[in-house]
């Protein structure tokens, strides 16, 4: 589906240093010391490391800078990349550092010198984010912006290969989001996203496929609500990861899955309605990260659970003012068939709950633009019932660079979905879009449910490139959940 580069491990050869093609890269600290590989660069380039640490702008460079020299004297090479890293630098500084090296590869080959073993993964890990390429509907050669071969050299490249080998899972996990956030909707339809959520069997996922006359009989009339405007038909996937203790209470996340929004009858304007093939990027998130957990063999009980609609107009789609119940027997009225995303949610949280009882729940949606209002493009909305569950989510955000920001809920909020002729409706008006969002979900989350809804609509795809992602879909959140399994689900 896409381009992905592969990292090969192998010893360390100094002496091909000299010969490699494409680009080769060491790492210098601030003050200018050289590890072996450096001093080897140094010693091939004539003194151009040296002379280049002598730089005033040199000590200007912060740890984490990359800083490349062009058809490096002495050396076959393209470029001579030069990797700032301080003794100290944390994960972030070393993964945005190996993400900087792959952002600058153009297609060429990477020969990484890469120091001592933690700094190893974490470079590794930066370049298998950054080193990726949408481009399964492109003709001609594809290969021309794809990215190249990478090989990161180390005399301990064994022990780091299998030190790395989570975080690349996890980064393989990152893939699985971004090919499906970047996929059209006439590829992704709801039937070939269950199909490809099928196919995860293969890395020792349990899969099930539920159809409309299984959610008719569920009750999952909101979810049903907002494809019946669609030829394609509405499914439930559900995907069990059992790597913990066999009794122990599955955490829960529940993705939204419209394939395409295109409004229903509240039809959106033509202008970005392109951009409405991302509005699965939920359901997306919770693929990928259940794709990571079982590449890496999670010691944890998790079940991801996406509802996969398509939002259209026809004669058969909802209406403004039409009253659906929901599984959990709530009637809701619509006032805008736009609003959709939370009617999906909303079954999909409550069979969550009642079939598994989940130790917590965590739902992911692209669901309002007044996120991006609230927060741009840097930080997801965090909505929660639960302070330690909250923070520890923050907390695992925070350390895999995933922006987040928690958002507030209150029965102010709540009562803005107040409806003449049900017991809710779906929209509160403009004010506060976000929120009244979140209260409307929080509605179908019982009390004993430690729950978190994260809004991602503004971080799940960007217009330009991040330093961890190439523009288009980003994969945010994987990271992020996948360290809050670890640190919070796994057993022991």
């Amino acid at each position: 589906m896409s381009h992905v580069t592969p990292i090969r491990f192998a010893p360390t050869d100094l002496d091909a240093m000299a010969g490699a093609e494409g680009r080769v890269a060491v790492l210098l600290t601030p003050e200018g010391k050289m590890d072996p590989a450096a001093r080897r660069a140094n010693r091939l380039t004539r003194g151009a490391l040296a002379r280049l640490a002598e730089a005033e702008s040199f000590a200007k460079a912060e740890s984490g800078t990359v800083i490349s020299l062009g058809w490096p004297a002495g050396m076959a090479a393209e470029a001579l990349d030069v990797v700032v890293v301080d003794r100290k630098a944390d994960a972030d500084v070393l993964r945005r550092a190996g993400a900087k090296l792959a952002a600058s590869m153009n297609g060429k080959a990477l020969s990484l010198f890469a120091g001592n073993q933690r700094r190893a993964e974490r470079l590794a890990e930066g370049i298998a984010l950054r080193a990726y390429a949408f481009d399964a509907h492109k003709t001609g050669d594809k290969d021309a912006g794809a990215p190249g071969a990478v090989t990161l050299m180390h005399s301990r490249h064994e022990e780091i290969e299998a030190a790395a080998a989570p975080l690349l899972a996890v980064a393989e996990g990152v893939h699985m989001t971004r090919d499906l956030v970047n996929e059209p909707a006439n590829v992704l339809t709801t039937t070939e996203f269950a199909a490809r959520l099928e196919a995860m069997r293969e890395l020792g996922l349990e899969v099930e496929v539920l159809d409309e006359d299984q959610l008719a009989e569920l009750g999952m009339r909101t979810l049903l609500s907002v494809g019946q405007g669609s030829d394609s038909p509405s499914k439930v996937v559900v995907m069990q990861w059992k790597g913990g203790e066999a009794d122990a209470a599955p955490l829960a996340l529940v993705g939204k899955g419209v394939v395409f929004d295109a409004g229903g009858i509240s039809l959106k304007p033509a202008a970005g309605m392109e951009d409405m093939t991302m509005d699965m990027g939920g359901a997306g998130v919770v693929a990928g990260t259940m794709c990571a957990l079982a590449r890496r063999k999670a010691k944890a009980n998790v079940v991801g659970l996406v509802g996969l609609v398509e939002n259209m107009p026809s004669g058969r789609a909802s209406r403004p003012g039409d009253v659906v119940r929901s599984m959990k027997g709530d009637t809701v009225e619509i006032i805008n068939t736009d609003a959709e995303g939370r009617l999906v949610l909303c079954d999909v949280m409550w069979y969550a709950q009642e079939r598994f009882k989940p130790a917590g729940m965590v739902d992911l949606a692209t669901l309002t633009g007044a996120i991006i209002i609230g927060l741009g493009h840097e930080k997801a909305g965090v909505f929660s019932n639960d302070d330690a569950f909250c923070g520890a989510f923050l907390k695992a955000a925070e350390a895999t660079g995933e922006g987040a920001w928690r958002m507030p809920l209150g029965k102010a909020y709540d009562d803005m979905l107040k409806s003449r002729i049900a017991d809710m409706k779906n929209v509160g008006g403009r004010p506060a879009g976000s929120i009244t969002a979140a209260q409307f979900l929080a509605r179908f989350v019982k009390d004993e449910t430690p729950w978190i809804h994260l809004d991602i609509a503004g971080v799940a795809l960007v217009k330009e490139g991040t330093e961890l992602a190439p523009k288009g879909a980003t994969g945010w959140g994987v990271r992020a959940l996948d360290r809050l399994v670890r640190q919070r689900y796994e057993a022991e």
